[in-house]
């Protein structure tokens, strides 16, 4: 039958940021309570090893803790302790929100939506990255995001997409897309500005606001640049401009198309999401989050790019 660890611990009143940082840490390793001042944790290496920082840490702050090592006695008694780690009314609470957005489809933005989803799916993966004794309710909210996940793309993807005329002039256009901005709107706003159009004009359009007469539109359905088979808009504008053979706008568009879709993970696409929320908030319109947005991607393509190495 499992052991478990058993962390009691005597904590320093007079200093109430090391307090603060014992408790936030025994709440991410996803210990127990029993009472106040003892935790419980499976016994793991992993476990044992923060269990023993932690304790150490305490010792220098003033405190005291010891980690124990216990196995329960009894069927019963394990039952007990093993339902502390019970973690199905999180992932009811996901399902439940991961099934409301479906009451948007057709009124909502579909790539508003994935983007919510999106945050779910990472919210699941906290959940199960404590969820020492997974139950039915864990396959069900995993099922429930791979189900969402799949109607979204086809809500993405279902729309059609405007061609250009052959030998349709780019420059010095008017262009435009739909509120509210996020990585694939800013991005392909960035794409336009610096390599296809320096002196577009871009306007933001209400929902349901249509096209002006004359301008290029992107990522949004029916737009000439829109999210399309296994693309996001970004990517069909690098496809469509033959920008694509240039790895660094390649690069970023990885990174928009996880931030828009999910998938194959990116390791910058988290840093890049902090800092255009960082440009969001600090923002008031959306001229300004634009401006602060190229910012970011501008420097994203100067880390990515490489000059041609002379012969």
């Amino acid at each position: 039958m499992d052991s478990w660890l058993v962390t009691i611990t005597q904590l320093p009143t007079e200093d109430p940021a090391a307090r603060m940082r014992v408790l936030r840490t025994l709440e991410s390793l996803g210990a127990a309570v029993m009472r106040e001042g003892a935790y419980l944790l499976p016994d793991t290496t992993t476990n044992r090893q923060a269990l023993e920082a932690l304790a150490d840490y305490v010792g220098k702050s003033a405190g005291t803790a010891q980690v124990l090592q216990v196995s329960a006695t009894a069927p019963a008694q394990y039952a007990q302790l093993k339902r502390l780690f019970d973690r199905s009314a999180r992932y009811e609470d996901l399902i439940k929100t991961v099934e409301s957005l479906r009451v948007g489809f057709g009124h909502s933005d579909p790539a508003a939506i994935s983007r919510v989803l999106h945050k779910q799916r990472r919210e699941f993966e906290a959940i199960a990255a404590l969820d020492f004794y997974p139950t039915e309710a864990r396959s069900r909210a995993e099922r429930a995001l791979a189900e969402t996940d799949a109607a979204v793309k086809k809500l993405l993807f279902s729309g059609t997409q405007s061609s250009l005329d052959a030998g349709e002039r780019l420059t010095r256009r008017a262009w435009a897309t739909r509120s509210p901005p996020w990585a694939d709107r800013l991005a392909c706003a960035w794409l336009i500005r610096r390599f296809v159009d320096p002196e577009a004009t871009l306007t933001w359009l209400d929902k349901g606001e249509e096209l002006p007469s004359g301008a290029l539109g992107f990522a949004f359905d029916g737009a000439h640049f829109a999210a399309g088979g296994a693309r996001v808009a970004y990517e069909e504008m690098l496809a469509q401009l033959k920008l694509g053979d240039n790895p660094a706008l390649a690069k970023i568009g990885s990174i928009v198309h996880f931030l828009e879709m999910g998938g194959s993970a990116v390791p910058e696409a988290a840093g890049v999401q902090m800092l255009l929320q960082g440009a969001q908030r600090r923002s008031t319109n959306v001229p300004e989050f634009l401006a602060e947005a190229e910012k970011t991607f501008d420097l994203l393509y100067e880390a990515y790019y490489e000059p041609a190495r002379k012969q």
